[in-house]
């Protein structure tokens, strides 16, 4: 994920800490939290605030809670006119005592996507429009070195574009409204694959998805040079290659399963010598060795299966 410079860092704030966020925050920032959890803490909580106000207590937009009594949990809420909502509780618990962390509040149209120490926590939706937050405010037992306000200009919100891709059938075009690409997508690369070449999908995964996948492929044959499948029903990543005629043996193997039901995703497949290396907003996920040598043939991506296609580069 191509990331602009912090628009403003906060070093070794006091906490507890409120501060303003500069011109608000708008979809496709990145507010990144770096610290670490005290062995002594039972709780921390990270607010986006509509003001700074405690008598009348200024209205929460997003509370971001961890405790850590029992086997812990996380609690998410919205404070509006004094009053909190329903919660909405996460016991996946990513945070240890003693240990440091990183959050990531990605800022979509919609709602904010949560990832901990590179991988995918949870979901918000926003209660409150999004333009009212104006106030960050961190409380609670923890210990924080960096915030950082970042701009990602490649997120959700630009328009779709098919910077080097040529879609093949028409009735896989634009929606009327121009904001999606259907799905099945078959287009065809400006130019071939080649070592440096990237291809980047942005995309978004249906709420009940099953699986999607993603191949890239030869237009004088049946081969699928490779060919990507996350299955989020079984949290498997599975890749693979179709040629002659048959399926390879799978490739399943990785640290964390980068995909979860509802979750925007930029997926960067980036074509090296001798392998693919694969990023999911970001992280590096995996690499698979090129098993179709013959990289000046792959000339097709296609995308099929459970996901709304938001935007497809390749450059």
């Amino acid at each position: 994920m191509p990331l602009d410079q912090p628009q403003k860092t906060v070093h070794n704030p006091v906490i507890p800490y409120t501060g303003t966020i500069i011109s608000g925050l708008l979809p496709g920032e990145l507010v990144v939290i770096q610290g670490s959890v005290p062995d002594d803490s039972d709780r921390f909580q990270v607010d986006f605030q509509c003001g700074s106000s405690t008598k009348p207590r200024a209205d929460v937009a997003f509370h971001f809670n961890p405790r850590f009594k029992r086997s812990g949990s996380i609690i998410c809420n919205t404070l509006e006119k004094e009053k909190w909502g329903w919660e909405e509780i996460t016991y996946q618990m990513p945070f240890q005592k003693g240990k440091p962390f990183k959050i990531v509040f990605m800022v979509l149209k919609d709602k904010f996507q949560v990832s901990v120490n590179e991988k995918h926590l949870l979901l918000y939706n926003h209660r409150i429009n999004l333009e009212r937050i104006d106030t960050l405010g961190i409380y609670g037992k923890v210990q924080i070195q960096t915030i950082q306000f970042v701009s990602n200009n490649s997120l959700q919100g630009s328009q779709p574009s098919s910077l080097g891709i040529t879609k093949i059938n028409s009735e896989n075009g634009e929606m009327p409204d121009g904001s999606q690409l259907v799905v099945p997508y078959i287009a065809r690369l400006n130019s071939a694959l080649r070592p440096g070449r990237t291809v980047a999908i942005k995309g978004e995964v249906n709420k009940n998805s099953n699986s999607f996948a993603v191949n890239l492929k030869s237009s004088d044959s049946k081969d699928i040079a490779l060919h990507l499948n996350p299955r989020m029903k079984t949290n498997v990543f599975v890749r693979n290659s179709y040629l002659s005629d048959s399926w390879g043996e799978e490739e399943k193997d990785v640290t964390n399963f980068p995909f979860s039901p509802g979750m925007y995703f930029e997926l960067l497949i980036f074509c090296d010598v001798h392998q693919y290396k694969v990023a999911v907003n970001g992280v590096h996920i995996l690499e698979y060795k090129h098993r179709f040598k013959q990289l000046e043939k792959i000339n097709i991506l296609e995308v099929t299966g459970d996901i709304q296609l938001l935007d497809v580069r390749s450059s």
